[in-house]
């Protein structure tokens, strides 16, 4: 290459905060600043910016500067220098606005299915034990803040367990769905922030509140429901998904370290949301039917459920944490799916 038309610059040397006025021209594979010189090959030059002054650095820490960037791009173009495909890329408005484009497609993209997808393989890595006691965190966490001491008698809890383990025995002989490894009903009273109320917790702690078994008190087919519902969540492990989802961030930290903490934080606005998704709430729903119709019972009678609900909360407001609304599928085609035969 022969030697290219010479251009005005400033020279820093990395020792000494003055520019010294040189002339820098190429000449082969050599660059040529005053009286020194640099191997092309042991330059670096920074991005070409729309606006700005031109740089180049040299070996040793020194900058050559220049303040005519017009100048400076016709005298690199003209030596051979030429931008890279992601400069000229920058340079360009509607290259730039593609790139936006892609971006924001490629983030719909990781939400819709790269997210999903990276939970349900930390669900399957996460061991049944470390679930337990995410579990048993969370409930502690609630009671106190959200949850009080049942105000059911000893006497009137056992009649409730009894119920539910003769359901689960039955539907087990009757060659029912599987149910998960462990599993616990937790009474507790909900107050007027939960009201009646039934949740499941990751690791298999399901809570029941005392006003959703006053409410269907004379109702124990659709109790029994309503736990067949909540035992499908935790046999699909659905509230782990959800959290590690709402988590997404900190779950790495969480599984490496055993530090729960992040998640705990946000579990009670979390649960307050009642935030399943309405395919979660559908595959809750089916896996409860079939459990509670191999345990003997009527799962139509879910209707005086849903219709004594509606009647205690006209509102999603009054009640954020009640089964029946918020994510759920609409209270009519729940209605029709428990009185399907």
């Amino acid at each position: 290459m022969d030697a290219s038309p010479r251009l005005a610059a400033d020279w820093f040397d990395g020792r000494s905060a003055r520019a010294r006025p040189i002339e820098v021209w190429m000449d082969g594979a050599t660059l040529h600043f005053g009286e020194q010189s640099a191997p092309l090959s042991g330059l670096t030059w920074p991005e070409r910016q729309r606006h700005g002054q031109r740089q180049i650095l040299l070996p040793g820490g020194g900058l050559l500067s220049f303040a005519d960037a017009t100048a400076f791009d016709a005298w690199a173009s003209a030596s051979g220098r030429s931008d890279s495909a992601i400069v000229q890329w920058q340079q360009s408005w509607l290259l730039a606005l593609l790139a936006l484009v892609l971006l924001a497609a490629g983030l719909a993209a990781g939400w819709r299915w790269g997210l999903p997808w990276a939970v349900d393989t930390a669900v399957d890595a996460l061991p049944q034990s470390a679930e337990r006691t995410l579990g048993e965190h969370l409930l502690n966490g609630l009671d106190g803040d959200w949850l009080k001491p049942s105000a059911l008698s000893a006497a009137q809890q056992q009649v409730w367990q009894d119920r539910w383990t003769k359901a689960i025995a039955r539907a087990h002989a009757d060659g029912g769905p599987a149910v998960p490894e462990r599993f616990e009903i937790h009474f507790r009273n909900g107050g007027k922030a939960l009201g009646p109320n039934a949740f499941a917790l990751p690791g298999g702690d399901i809570v029941i509140t005392d006003e959703l078994l006053e409410l269907l008190a004379d109702e124990p087919d659709a109790v029994m429901t309503v736990l067949a519902h909540e035992l499908g969540h935790v046999r699909h492990r659905h509230g782990l998904r959800l959290m590690l989802r709402a988590g997404a961030v900190g779950v790495v930290a969480s599984v490496i370290v055993g530090d729960f903490s992040t998640l705990l934080a946000a579990a009670p606005a979390l649960l307050a949301s009642n935030a399943y998704s309405r395919d979660n709430e559908r595959e809750a729903d089916l896996y409860g039917r079939t459990l509670a119709r191999a345990g003997g019972v009527d799962t139509s009678r879910m209707a005086v459920f849903f219709e004594r609900l509606a009647k205690k909360h006209a509102t999603v407001d009054n009640n954020p944490l009640a089964i029946a609304i918020s994510s759920h599928p609409a209270d009519e085609e729940r209605i029709a799916f428990f009185s399907q035969r």
